[in-house]
């Protein structure tokens, strides 16, 4: 018996929808990294880049549990001495809502050369519009 390896070149890639209102964030963010990879098809592989690409609406409107809101800090550094900078939730949904998902998703990514081909797959917007319609997206509104 052989293990058969689907090409990724010749893998044919769904668009699916996923509506962030009133989602928590961990356990969103984990069913959006497994589409992302492409854990959830029967020819997944660590090596190869099997996922999906995932549109997010309403990324404003994710639910934190517990006192993150004020107590969750993001940090980023711009390799100068005293570069440190930091946000705490409640700024960053005000700031910039997409960023929230998108960190929450991208920790949950390996750190190998895929991640970055992973996350280019992946599409977050605060409202209900997207520009992506020429795509027939699958809506996922039950999640799975």
């Amino acid at each position: 018996m052989k293990t058969t390896f689907v090409n990724t070149h010749k893998l044919e890639r769904k668009w699916y929808i996923f509506d962030a209102k009133d989602q928590v964030l961990g356990r969103f963010s984990t069913m959006i990294a497994n589409k992302l990879r492409g854990k959830d098809k029967p020819c997944f592989s660590p090596n190869h880049d099997n996922g999906d690409y995932v549109i997010i609406i309403n990324a404003d409107k994710v639910k934190v549990t517990g006192s993150k809101e004020s107590q969750k800090t993001y940090y980023s550094h711009s390799k100068y001495a005293g570069g440190l900078k930091s946000i705490t939730l409640d700024k960053l949904r005000d700031k910039n809502p997409e960023k929230i998902i998108f960190e929450s998703v991208k920790g949950m990514i390996p750190r190998n050369r895929l991640r970055k081909d992973i996350l280019l797959k992946l599409k977050i917007y605060s409202g209900e519009n997207h520009p992506h319609e020429a795509q027939q997206a699958i809506n996922l509104n039950d999640h799975e």
